[in-house]
Parts: C-alpha cells; structure tokens; sequence
C-alpha cells in the first residue's frame, strides 16, 4: 500500500522530531528523510510531500492526516497515482572530458565517508572500459580491490576521508547529512582543480538534493565552484563519477579493514541487524564510547545498541 499527500511546513517540522530516531541514512533525492516505523517506510520529501508504504501504511497517513487537520484546521488531499518518472536526459556525459566527484560510506553504520574527485579525458575511455568501469555499479568489493590500484595510478583524483569522529563533531553541531556531502564535494572538487589545469567538457555530481539546496549548504564555505551538472543515476552515465565511486570503495574497504584489524575481528557493513549485533559485542568489551571513533552515531542503529 502506498499512500502520499502534501503537509504544511508547521507538520513537517513534527514529522521530522517524531521521526528522527527511526531515520534511515540513506535517504532518495530532494528527500529530507526516510524512515521505519514498524511495516511502514516514510520518506519526507523537501516539497513537503509524504509517502507511506507498506502494511500499515494507513494507519500511520491517517496520523498525519489528523495533525494536519489539528494544527491548520484542513484535510490533505492524496495523490493521484502517477506514471513511473522516466529520465529524459539526453545529455552525453560519457564521450566527454570531465570532472566527476561520488562518495561511499553515507549508507553505513561503521566506517567514515569517503568522497573522491575524478579527472577522466577521451584517451582514457578504453583504459577504463577494458577494467570494467563502464558497469561499475556491478562490480563486487572482490574486483574493485583488485581493479581500484591500477586506476588509482592512471586517473588524477583527489579524495578525502571524513573520520567518524569528524562525522560526529559535524552531526553535534547541527550539519544534517546532505549537508555534510555538499561541503565534501565542494571540497575535493577545489583539491582536484587545484592539482592541475585540467581541460573538461562538464563537471558532474550525482544528484542528492535539488541544486538551490546544494549551493544553500554551501553559503557559509569561502570557495564555492558553481559550474556543475547535476543529474541522478550520474555513476551510470558519466564515468569520472564511476570512477570516483570506485576509488572511494576502495578506501572505505581499507578503513573498514583498519578498525577490523584493531578489533581482531570482520566489520559488518550497512546498517542491518549484523551491525547492531556486532556493536552490542564492542560495546560490552570497549565501552559505549568506542561508536564514538568508528560508528555514525546519528544513526538509528546506536538506539538499539545502547539499549539492552
């Protein structure tokens, strides 16, 4: 069952309290959240619409329909279903020189964000396509630890690690996570250019949030590069983003293997019920202030750790 209407401002900003211990990380574009409440999966869009799916999906629209009504005296009108969105973007963004930026690590509990900036020209189009980077979203960890050194030493590129830590410190003082990968990107976009005077067709990134949101994030940083081309789906269409999205796997599987060589023990990735398992396990032998150094603390995932 899916069920989505539109609230006011008033009710999104009790929909975003009501729900911020339940959010999921990774959230779809223009979202502001997505959540797991019970069966269903709530996602907050920044237009202000809501999408309910699943079982119950009912019960809890009927919630939000309620407070629409108590905090502004009118009822949500629902949606109409709608044709499935399909891309009409025909811009060529693979036989191209361009500048690409991803990031890796966003969608898991332990382990830091990686971000990576890619420089790709025409030449290095066969380089890549004899590795397998055209379908890189296919590629196992096995392949891109074995593939990600060669490209490493050919492809210019600049990537930063945001430490868990950092991560933290960030989230303590309000930055939410959109926020924190626009300045990231922002970041290793300035580093690359700043390497060489690189000659590109387009600068792209993929998109996570709408572009005014991008660049309002933004506002307080002293370097902003403006020039860029956002499109979703961009690791499929533009290979400096496949690449990028490659090397930043690469360092996220060797910091993932850092924090399990100090621990003597495998890292779960995601944000699954391994995790809060293994957690609960460094949590009775280190202490709760070990998630500090090597988890997003943010994450719904800390709650059920923490509570035995």
């Amino acid at each position: 069952m899916t069920i989505s209407f539109k609230i006011s401002d008033n009710t999104k900003e009790k929909m975003i309290e009501h729900y911020k211990y339940l959010k999921r990380e990774k959230t779809p574009p223009y979202a502001i959240f997505q959540a797991d409440d019970a069966d269903t999966v709530i996602t907050l869009y920044e237009s202000g619409k809501v999408v309910f799916q699943g079982i119950s999906a009912d019960i809890d629209a009927n919630f939000w329909k309620e407070t629409e009504i108590i905090l502004n005296g009118k009822q949500v009108l629902e949606d109409k279903k709608k044709e499935k969105k399909i891309d009409t973007d025909k811009t060529d963004y693979y036989f191209i020189n361009s500048i690409g930026s991803d990031e890796v690590g966003t969608g898991d509990y332990f382990g830091p964000i990686v971000v990576c900036a890619s420089y790709v020209n025409k030449n290095n189009i066969t380089f890549l396509e004899n590795l397998g980077v055209r379908d890189s979203k296919k590629l196992t960890d096995e392949k891109i630890l074995k593939i990600a050194p060669d490209i490493i030493k050919e492809i210019p590129h600049f990537a930063y690690i945001l430490k868990n830590t950092e991560y933290n410190k960030l989230q303590e003082n309000g930055y939410n996570m959109n926020k924190i990968k626009a300045i990231l990107h922002n970041r290793v976009l300035l580093s690359l250019m700043k390497k060489d005077n690189y000659v590109y067709d387009m600068v792209v990134v993929d998109q996570f949030t709408q572009e005014k949101n991008y660049y309002s994030y933004l506002k307080n940083q002293s370097n902003v590069f403006r020039k860029i081309k956002f499109t979703t789906k961009a690791e499929d269409k533009c290979l400096s983003v496949a690449v990028s999205s490659i090397i930043s796997r690469y360092l996220f599987l060797k910091e993932i293997e850092k924090i399990g060589n100090k621990f003597n023990a495998f890292i779960p990735k995601g944000a699954g019920n391994s995790v809060d398992e293994f957690g609960k396990k460094i949590v009775s032998k280190y202490g709760k202030d070990i998630l500090y150094e090597i988890a997003k603390l943010n994450f719904n995932n800390t709650k059920k750790i923490l509570d035995n």
